[in-house]
Order: structure tokens, then sequence, then C-alpha cells
């Protein structure tokens, strides 16, 4: 069902928020539904199932937009992707089922219970990247098998994070994609493609059920369309090779900051 809700002066600040998310979005591989999320029912005090379906619709054009500027630059493994999307789109359905069973209340902290986790996954993987490496080395088990193995537990995961939170499932693609040591710029374009795909069967199992603001929608991606036209581009110039650790490491200090905005957002 589509909602319009009446304009508040503070709309007027949500496409330059859009336009930061879909610039940094389409740079660090994410939908932008991450920030979305926290923004509507933080900041506009949008209800938790309203705000999940509205930032699922909202992220959509930034997954579009940097999945095709993604793709004409080869940042796409489509092989990889395809692994990813195919479970993520069984657990994006199971999502959508588990928004339907729990309190606005208990979605929210599980949210921000679900960021912190992430982000320890992340910052732990990256400190024992040098022996995981090894490890994979020396394994008898043919890297294509544990690929595909860690690509469907990821890819379900994040379906599962996209049809509950309404986020995109960004982080534990992106988690997937670097435990494969895949290089930056095609963890990057590959976990948007994945985001496209557990975002459109998302939308389509919350349509039925919740309510779109669609007023909020048109705010955000009035900006967030430009910036992922920019975000792929402005990728191409900068050197990727030294910075794939502090790109983690922000990863996760900035789910973090959002868990536990989340969390503590209960007590307001």
């Amino acid at each position: 069902m589509i909602v319009y809700s009446d304009i508040e002066p503070v709309y007027y600040l949500l496409p330059l928020i859009g336009f930061v998310v879909g610039l940094f979005g389409t740079m660090l591989g994410g939908g932008g539904g991450f920030i979305f999320l926290p923004l509507l029912t933080i900041l506009i005090g949008v209800p938790m199932q309203t705000a999940v379906i509205t930032s699922l619709v909202a992220t959509l054009p930034i997954a579009i937009v940097g999945t095709v500027g993604h793709s004409r630059k080869s940042n796409i493994d489509f092989r990889t992707g395809l692994v990813f999307a195919l479970a993520g789109i069984a657990g994006a359905f199971a999502g959508a089922g588990i928004t339907s069973l729990i309190s606005p209340e208990q979605l929210r902290i599980s949210f921000g219970i679900y960021s912190v986790l992430i982000a320890a996954h992340i910052a732990y993987g990256t400190m024992r990247k040098d022996e995981q490496k090894q490890k994979m080395e020396t394994s008898s088990i043919p890297s294509g098998i544990k690929n595909k193995a860690k690509g469907s537990f990821f890819g379900l995961f994040a379906g599962i994070i996209t049809g509950t939170f309404g986020t995109s499932g960004t982080a534990p693609v992106i988690a997937g994609l670097f435990s494969m040591q895949i290089p930056l710029k095609l963890v990057i374009g590959t976990s948007l493609l994945v985001v496209l795909a557990n975002t459109v069967f998302a939308i389509g199992a919350h349509f039925l059920v919740g309510q779109i603001d669609f007023t909020l929608v048109l705010f955000l991606t009035g900006g967030s369309v430009i910036g992922s036209l920019l975000g792929p581009n402005l990728l191409a110039k900068i050197k990727t090779d030294k910075s794939e650790s502090k790109a983690r490491y922000i990863y996760a200090v900035a789910m973090v900051i959002i868990g536990i905005l989340m969390i503590t957002g209960l007590k307001k």
C-alpha cells in the first residue's frame, strides 16, 4: 500500500542526505538502507514497519544506478554475485515473514545488535586476513567449493536481513565477499548487484502487507540518484590496493555507531 505523508520541514534535508548516501553507497558497496532506516525511525519518527518498506523502495534506485555504473567499469563478479543473490532471494521472503511476527521495539533493537555483531565480524576478519589467506592456500578443499558455501551462507543471511530490516543486507554481503579475499573494487560492485536482487524481492514480499511512504521516497531518491551516478566514476579514479584494511575498519566503525543509536533510541 502506498501512502503520502504531509511534508515536514525536515524533509527538505532528505535530498542532501540521499545524495551523500547514494554517492558513498556506490563507492562503498551499499544500497543506503543501512542509513535510511535509522534516519526514518530516529530522526523523523516513522513507524518501524513503514520505515522498513520505505527504506527498501528508497534503496532501489541506488542499487540499480550503482550496479549499472560498476558493470560498465568491470567491477562486478557476476558468478559470485549469482551465488549470493540466489540464496538471498529465499532469505528475503523469510525476513519479510519475521517482520510481521515481532514488535517494532524488538525489530529496532534486533537491528542494533545485528549491526554491532557484523562490525565485530569484519574487524576480526581484517585482523586475521593474513592467517586466513594461509589457511585457504593450505586447505585440501577446493576454494571454489568453499566460496560457494560462503556465498550461500552470507547470501541467505543478507536476504533475511533485507527482508526483516529493510536495509538491503549490505553488511553480511560485504563481510562474505571480504572473506573470499576478493579485491575491494569487485567487492563493492558485486555487493551492489546482490543488494539489487535482494531489494527487488524484499519489496515484493513486503508490498501487500506494508505501507510505503512515497513522499519520503521521493525526497530521498531525489538526491540519491545523482550521488549514485557520480560514485562509480569517482571510485574508478581511486587506487584501492593499499586501502582495503582501512575500508573494512570504516565499515565496522560506522556499523557500531548506527547499532548503538538504534539500541539507545528505544529509551527515548
